[in-house]
């Protein structure tokens, strides 16, 4: 009996010691599988948005990286307010995009995507003490292909009493010929006692405007615009908003570049050491701003990166200064997680602070609540002919303004823009005029309410009692209404630190872009936070600060070596 007790427990034995190694194999194949596994699993960057920003970290993860980015993008299309909208085969560009930057990175950036259009001289891109040229070597023919970045004059003047003046405003002769010899006169006194008694500490956008071109030419070429623009009045504006837009801009240095400009040859494109208000050339791609973000949303599909279209952020999880995953709702309601290391934003901040789960604290939550925007209308309007032509009113050339700003207190209207003198493949018919009307407003505004015929009727009836337009010369108009459009400097805005140190603290989150940063950014800005943003993700740099500097300061990135290393 014992002799089968002991076989007994032999056997049992044996049978455990091959079901342990047989387990344990298993587990061990699987261990090695699942670390298989991770090797293989690609490294993710989730981008919420798919503007300038949010394409630009897209891209440059995939050019610098082994990291993956998937963007995820609420409309059906991307560009952000640098897209073009096509209609009836004209092109809109909202809000217009000159492609010019004081930054060398960005400008080769362009280029990489875009070539430059062929010419008969080079063109060469002064810096402060240096230029560099562009040769004809990888130039091409605008004329034989789309896929090209054209050199366009710039020309855009205020229009006031149905007379145009210069913009930026200067005490020239056309100047003091259509405001009259008194008012000029006055004019230049209001500026002489600015600059020799200017208002010591600006607080807000009056005041940083009459220091730089007098309480007079303030009233008459800035006051008006600026309100339409804001909705509110100069002095409730921070002086932020100036230093950011038109910083280190005055009647001086207006003065100064049209002296300047004689010595300087045709074929140069002013950039480094020129006021961004002073440029007279600037590079657009033919098809508008948009081609410029299709073309990079394509190599960003060709290098293995997702976009999704028409998908919005529900939740944002974050825990211990982490971004965890976001959640997405796609127009039939179904939700998906994306989970990353890490996570770059360009949505308003209004938004990300709504999705965050669990909340911000509450008093970065009522901060985000108290920023406001301005939001933006344009009318497209095609035409026979303008009105006000080139040279004088009998004269049959169009005139030659990108833009021009509506000074006039009397009408709604805020700015023109001429479609044709952006790029003559933005026009279906070129004997036709294709032009942009830009109102500013609220989405509480009845503006914004206005059925669209209600809305085209307003244009044209302004544009006829200002003498741009005959109203006979109208032919087709269409409306697009782009909400959050600025980013306002008012509201909570003078608590946005409040804001910004909590972005801060979630280490492995970027905000860029415009309204990812709640800044008014020029689109070579919004490029840049990305860029740097990528350069201290990959440098395993947490600060921020640098990404918060951009177009802070009277001179952003001085020195080219610093526009590669920042």
């Amino acid at each position: 009996g014992s002799k089968i007790f002991w076989n007994f427990i032999a056997i049992r034995v044996n049978i455990d010691t091959i079901c342990v190694v047989v387990f344990g194999s298993f587990i061990f194949r699987q261990g090695l599988m699942e670390m298989a596994n991770e090797e293989t699993k690609p490294r993710l960057a989730i981008i919420v948005g798919a503007g300038p920003a949010g394409l630009t970290a897209a891209l440059e993860l995939l050019l610098r990286s082994d990291i993956k980015p998937i963007v995820l993008e609420k409309d059906p299309w991307i560009g952000g307010l640098s897209r073009t909208v096509p209609f009836k085969g004209n092109r809109i560009d909202i809000g217009g995009h000159r492609f010019f930057s004081k930054s060398d990175r960005i400008l080769r950036w362009w280029l990489s995507v875009l070539p430059l259009q062929s010419s008969e001289s080079h063109s060469i891109i002064t810096y402060q003490n240096s230029s560099h040229e562009f040769s004809s070597e990888n130039r091409v023919d605008p004329n034989t292909t789309d896929r090209v970045m054209l050199i366009r004059p710039r020309k855009s003047r205020i229009y006031f009493l149905k007379k145009f003046f210069d913009y930026p405003v200067t005490l020239s002769k056309e100047t003091i010929f259509n405001l009259g010899l008194f008012r000029s006169w006055m004019a230049f006194c209001s500026y002489l006692r600015s600059a020799i008694m200017p208002i010591r500490r600006e607080v807000n956008l009056e005041q940083f405007l009459v220091n730089r071109f007098g309480r007079r030419l303030y009233r008459t070429f800035f006051k008006s615009y600026t309100e339409k623009v804001w909705g509110v009045p100069c002095h409730q504006i921070d002086a932020e908003w100036g230093r950011q837009r038109i910083k280190g801009l005055s009647l001086f240095r207006a003065l100064k570049h049209t002296l300047q400009r004689i010595l300087i040859p045709k074929n140069r494109i002013p950039r480094k050491g020129t006021e961004t208000s002073l440029i007279e050339q600037f590079w657009y791609p033919k098809l508008g701003p948009g081609q410029m973000w299709e073309e990079v949303a394509d190599q960003v599909r060709k290098r293995g990166g997702e976009i999704l279209q028409g998908v919005e952020v529900d939740e944002i999880r974050w825990k211990d200064s982490r971004i965890l995953s976001v959640s997405t709702k796609d127009r039939t309601g179904a939700l998906r997680e994306y989970v990353g290391e890490c996570y770059f934003s360009s949505i308003p901040i209004q938004q990300l602070l709504r999705s965050v789960s669990p909340q911000a604290p509450r008093e970065v939550e009522e901060v985000a609540e108290g920023l406001l925007y301005r939001d933006f209308i344009v009318i497209g309007m095609l035409l026979d002919r303008l009105k006000i032509r080139e040279g004088h009113a009998d004269s049959e050339r169009l005139i030659r303004d990108n833009w021009i700003y509506i000074q006039d207190p009397d009408v709604q209207l805020g700015r023109l823009q001429i479609f044709n003198n952006w790029s003559p493949a933005m026009v279906a018919d070129p004997s036709k005029t294709w032009i942009g009307l830009e109102y500013f407003c609220a989405e509480s505004d009845a503006l914004w309410q206005m059925e669209d015929s209600s809305l085209i009727a307003l244009g044209k009836e302004e544009l006829a009692r200002i003498g741009i337009i005959d109203t006979d010369d109208f032919i087709e108009a269409m409306v697009l209404r782009v909400p959050k459009a600025y980013p306002a400097y008012f509201g909570s805005y003078n608590r946005f630190d409040k804001v910004q140190a909590w972005l801060n603290g979630l280490v492995n989150f970027f905000p860029v872009g415009r309204n990812g940063m709640h800044r008014y950014n020029n689109q070579d800005h919004s490029m840049l936070t990305s860029m740097i943003a990528i350069d201290n993700l990959l440098a395993g740099r947490t600060d921020k600060t640098n990404i918060w500097q951009v177009n802070m300061e009277e001179e952003y990135h001085e020195s080219q070596d610093e526009d590669r290393n920042s």
